[in-house]
C-alpha cells in the first residue's frame, strides 16, 4: 500500500520534471506512519510539496471513506493562501485523490463563506484568525470530527508573535477533539528549531507535570533538509567613502547603480526595510530612470489587496522589471523566480537577509544571490558580516512568547460564543501549551472571574459580563449583541487606526495611518502607492483624492517601522569591526576606520569604547554596545538615572543601532560613573522604572492588550473607533486598573511587554553582564569621530528640516575635515 501511494506522488513528480529530494522522502515516510513533527528546509527547496505529499500518500495508503475537513493548513498571510491551495489541488488531482481545496480568510466572499458553513473541503487553508472564526461557530466540533491532519506553515514567522499563540490555543482544542491529530510545523532555518518544535507541539514535548495526557501521542520528529543554497552576496560599493558617515546620505546616491542591475536581469526585487521607504525609493526610481514607467511597480502591505495581486500576477507573467517591496515579499508569494534581489539598508537580522536572498534562484540547485546597497558607509560592515554568517549558517534564534493574556481571554470569550467551554477541561488543555504551561490555578479563576464579571474593578458594568456559568457548568455567551462583536473583533493585529485611502471617481488605492492624514488639509498633494495625490475631503475614515501632477509631496510613513539589530547580528557585527578577513566591504569603510583609530579606538569584542568631548551644544558622552536602537536607548536611560544620583544633573539621549549619546550642560562624571560600577545589572528592573517613564510606556502597550482581550471595541465594519477615543478609551481602564487593581493580569502583562518587548530587558541584561566583563576604554577625541557623527545627525535630525539638517551636516563636516 506504501509503495504504490508513494509511487503515485513521486510519478506526479516525474510528470513535472521534478526528482524528490531526500527530506521529501523521509517525511511522506513519517506521515505515513503517523508521526508528527517539523521541517526544516530553505525557501525554494519544496517544503510545501514535502509535507502536503505526506498527507496525500497517507490517504492513499489508509484511505478513509469519510466526508467533510480532513486537513487544515495555516498560513501566516493571506496572500499565500491562494497560491497554496492551487498548488495543494495540482497535487491531489495529479496523484489521484479526490480532495477539494478551499481558503478561508479575510478575503474570503460572503457567497463562499455561506457554501463553507454548509459543506467544509477536505482541505481548508486559513489563517489563525479565521481558525478562531471557526472555534467560534456553533457547533465547531461536527466540523471537526474527521480532522486528520494539521499543518502550520512558516511557523517561524508564526513563532514569537500573539498570532502563533492563537495557533497553540487552537491546536490545544483541536488535540483534544481529535487525540490522534498529525501535526507538522514547516520553518525556515532559525536558531532554536528544537524550541520552536516544542513550541507547536505543546504537550508532545513538554514534561510529565502536563495535566492533559498525552504519553500516547508519538514523540514528534525534526527533519532537516540537506538542502544547502548557496548564498552569493555582492555589495555596492561607493566611490568614494566619506570619513564622517550618516544615515540616509548614501542610498539615494547610489541609486543610478541599481540601474545596470534592473537592466541586465529579467526580474529584480527591491527589498525596503519599511514601507514609507519603499515609497520613496519607487518614486526616485522613475525620477532617474522615466523609461522603467509601466515595467516598475511597488509593493507593501498597507497597498490594496488588488493592487498588490495584480503586481504578483505581473511579476510571475514577466510583465515586471523590478518591483519595490517591503516584507510583503519576503515570504513564499507565488512567482517565478526572479533573477536579482537588492537589499537596500541593513536588513537587521541575518533570518531576514536569508529570507529575502531566497527569493532569487527559487529551485533547490539554485544559488540565491542578491546585492546589498548601503544607506550609510558603515552598513558595509553590516554587509560584510551578513556574507560571513550566511557561508557558516549561521541564524538567529526566534523566542516564543509567554503569559499573553489578553489572548488568552479572547479564546475563552470565542470557546464560550460557541457551544461554551467546561472550565476543568479547557484549563488541562491551555496549560498543555508552551505560553501558558506555567498558569496558576488563581489565574485561571481570575480569567474566569474577568470574563463573566468583569473583574474586581469593573464589577458595576453589565457590559463587561460577556459570558455566564450555565446550571451544568459550561461557560457560554448568550447576548447576541455581544457574541457578534466578539467575532468581528477575533485577532490578534493590531495597529494604529487607518483611513482608506480612495480616489473621489471610485477606486481603493490603500490605506495609510490616521495620524499622518491629520496633518493634511484639502488641497494637500502626497505621494502614496507611487502616486502624487491631491487630498479633496475626509469623510468617515476615508481620505478622498485625485491625482495630481504635482512632481513634490509629503510620504506616509507608518509607526513602528524602525527594527533595531538582533542580537545575533550585534554580535557579528561586533566581531566583523576588528576582523582581519579581507573583503572589499571592509576595504572600502578603511578611510573610516583609519579616521576613527586617529582619534579614539576601533573597539574590540572585548571592549566598550566611551568617548568624551565637548561641542557649543555641551557637554558629551557617547558609549558604542553595538547592541541595537531598543537596548542602546535603555541602556543610555539607565545610565543617565544613575549617574544622576552622584550628582544633579540632566541629559538629552540619542542613539542608533551602534550606540548611544548623552548630552548635557555641565560636565558629565563619568570616571565616577565608571568607578561605581553603573553598569551593573543589579537592581536593573527598579532602576529602569525609575529612569524611563515605565508608566507610559505600559500605557501604550496596553492599548493593543485592551483591544485584543476584548475590553475596547474597534468598531463595525466600515465604522471604526478612531484613534484618539480608543486611546482615550484603553487609558481610561488603565488608570481604573492601576490605581485600583494593581495586580489585574492585563496590566501587569502591559508592564512586562513594555520592559521585555519594547525594552528587550532579558537581552539588556545579557548585555550589562558582556559590558561587566569587558575594557572600559575613555577616550577623549576631542571632537566628533566617525562613529559619534552618525548619533549626533539622528538627534538633530529630530528638529531641523532636511535642507537645514543638509546645511548643518556640511558645515559640521567641512570643520571636521579642517581640523
Amino acid at each position: 500500500m506504501a509503495g504504490r501511494s508513494v509511487s503515485a506522488v513521486e510519478h506526479w513528480f516525474k510528470e513535472h520534471g521534478w526528482r524528490a529530494q531526500p527530506f521529501q522522502r523521509e517525511v511522506w515516510a513519517h506521515m505515513a506512519a503517523g508521526h508528527s513533527g517539523l521541517l526544516n528546509a530553505p525557501t525554494g527547496s519544496g517544503k510545501t510539496y514535502a509535507v502536503w505529499g505526506g498527507v496525500v500518500n497517507a490517504e492513499r495508503s489508509h484511505p478513509r471513506k469519510v466526508s467533510g475537513l480532513r486537513a487544515i493548513w495555516i498560513t501566516p498571510l493571506r496572500a499565500l493562501a491562494g497560491e497554496i491551495a492551487d498548488s495543494a489541488q495540482r497535487m491531489c488531482d495529479g496523484a489521484g485523490l479526490g480532495w477539494k481545496v478551499g481558503v478561508r480568510t479575510g478575503d474570503t466572499s460572503t457567497k463562499e463563506r455561506a457554501a463553507q458553513k454548509k459543506s467544509l473541503p477536505q482541505l481548508l487553508v486559513t489563517t489563525p484568525e479565521s481558525l478562531h472564526v471557526l472555534l467560534a461557530t456553533k457547533g465547531y466540533a461536527e466540523q471537526f470530527k474527521q480532522l486528520d491532519w494539521f499543518i502550520a506553515d512558516e511557523w517561524h514567522e508564526l513563532l514569537g508573535s500573539k498570532r502563533g499563540v492563537q495557533v497553540e490555543l487552537a491546536l490545544s482544542r483541536l488535540k483534544a477533539l481529535r487525540p490522534d491529530l498529525g501535526i507538522w510545523g514547516i520553518s525556515a532555518t532559525i536558531g532554536n528549531l528544537e524550541e520552536a518544535m516544542a513550541v507547536l507541539h505543546g504537550s508532545d514535548l513538554l514534561d510529565s507535570t502536563s495535566t492533559v495526557d498525552q504519553q500516547h501521542r508519538p514523540v514528534p520528529v525534526l527533519v532537516r533538509s540537506n538542502v544547502k543554497r548557496p548564498i552569493e552576496v555582492r555589495s555596492i560599493i561607493p566611490e568614494k567613502v566619506e570619513h564622517y558617515p550618516w544615515a540616509g546620505h548614501l542610498g539615494l546616491k547610489l541609486a543610478h547603480r541599481l540601474l545596470p542591475i534592473i537592466e541586465q536581469s529579467t526580474s529584480t526585487l527591491i527589498f525596503t526595510n519599511t514601507r514609507a521607504q519603499s515609497e520613496i525609493w519607487y518614486h526616485h526610481l522613475l525620477d532617474i530612470a522615466p523609461e522603467l514607467a509601466g515595467t516598475i511597480a511597488l509593493h507593501h502591505g498597507s497597498l490594496d489587496r488588488k493592487v498588490r495581486e495584480w503586481v504578483e500576477q505581473a511579476l510571475d507573467a514577466g510583465k515586471l522589471k523590478a518591483v519595490v517591496c517591503t516584507s510583503s515579499l519576503d515570504l513564499g508569494v507565488d512567482f517565478r523566480p526572479v533573477e536579482s534581489v537588492v537589499q537596500v539598508g541593513g536588513p537587521k537580522g541575518v533570518a531576514r537577509f536569508v529570507q529575502r536572498a531566497g527569493r532569487s534562484g527559487h529551485r533547490p540547485d539554485a544559488t540565491s544571490r542578491i546585492w546589498f546597497l548601503p544607506t550609510h558607509a558603515l552598513e558595509l560592515v553590516e554587509a560584510a558580516a551578513l556574507r560571513q554568517a550566511a557561508i557558516e549558517g549561521s541564524i538567529e534564534a526566534r523566542q516564543p512568547l509567554f503569559r499573553c493574556f489578553d489572548v488568552l481571554v479572547q479564546y475563552l470569550v470565542t470557546l464560550a460564543v460557541s457551544n461554551g467551554f467546561s472550565p476543568s477541561e479547557v484549563y488541562g488543555e491551555v496549560r498543555s501549551t508552551w505560553c501558558f504551561k506555567d498558569i496558576t490555578p488563581e489565574e485561571w479563576d481570575w480569567l474566569l472571574t474577568f470574563i463573566t464579571s468583569g473583574g474586581t474593578s469593573l464589577l458595576a458594568y453589565e457590559e463587561f459580563r460577556k459570558a455566564v456559568v450555565d446550571e451544568d457548568g459550561l461557560v457560554r455567551v448568550h447576548d447576541k449583541r455581544i457574541a457578534l462583536r466578539h467575532k468581528l473583533s477575533i485577532g490578534t493585529i493590531v495597529s494604529d487606526s487607518s483611513f482608506a485611502v480612495k480616489f473621489v471617481s471610485g477606486g481603493r488605492i490603500g490605506t495609510v495611518e490616521e495620524w499622518f492624514i491629520n496633518q493634511l488639509k484639502p488641497g494637500d498633494v502626497f505621494w502614496f502607492a507611487g502616486r502624487s495625490l491631491e487630498l479633496v475631503r475626509v469623510k468617515d475614515l476615508v481620505a478622498q483624492v485625485r491625482k495630481s501632477r504635482e512632481q513634490k509631496g509629503k510620504i506616509p510613513s507608518w509607526q513602528g517601522g524602525r527594527m533595531p539589530l538582533t542580537s545575533y547580528m550585534a554580535k557579528i557585527l561586533r566581531e566583523q569591526l576588528t576582523t582581519d578577513r579581507p573583503g572589499v566591504e571592509m576595504t572600502a569603510v578603511t578611510p573610516i576606520l583609519e579616521r576613527q583609530r586617529e582619534t579614539s579606538i576601533v573597539p574590540g569584542p572585548d571592549d566598550l569604547l566611551i568617548e568624551r568631548f565637548t561641542s557649543r551644544e555641551g557637554h558629551h558622552i557617547v558609549v558604542y554596545p553595538f547592541e541595537g536602537r531598543f537596548v542602546n536607548e535603555a541602556l543610555g536611560s539607565l545610565l543617565a538615572f544613575r549617574m544622576s544620583l552622584l550628582k544633579p544633573i540632566t541629559f538629552s539621549i540619542a542613539m542608533n543601532d551602534y550606540g548611544f549619546e548623552l548630552l548635557s550642560d555641565q560636565p558629565i562624571p563619568i570616571e565616577e560613573a565608571l568607578d561605581n560600577d553603573l553598569f551593573s545589572p543589579q537592581d536593573l528592573l527598579s532602576d529602569l522604572q525609575r529612569s524611563m517613564n515605565a508608566t507610559e510606556m505600559a500605557r501604550r502597550k496596553f492599548r493593543d492588550i485592551a483591544s485584543i482581550a476584548g475590553l475596547v471595541f474597534k468598531g463595525m465594519p466600515g465604522r471604526p473607533l478612531k484613534e484618539r477615543h480608543m486611546r482615550a478609551n484603553s487609558g481610561l481602564f488603565f488608570d481604573v486598573f492601576r490605581d485600583h487593581e494593581p495586580e489585574h493580569l492585563l496590566l501587569r502583562q502591559a508592564y512586562d511587554e513594555a520592559f521585555d518587548v519594547q525594552m528587550e530587558l532579558p537581552r539588556l541584561r545579557e548585555a550589562l553582564l558582556r559590558i561587566q566583563a569587558q575594557r572600559k576604554v575613555l577616550k577623549d577625541p576631542g571632537k566628533f569621530t566617525p562613529f559619534a557623527f552618525p548619533i549626533i545627525v539622528d538627534r538633530l535630525r529630530e528638529k531641523l528640516s532636511s535642507e537645514q539638517l543638509e546645511d548643518r551636516i556640511r558645515k559640521m563636516t567641512e570643520r571636521l575635515e579642517k581640523n
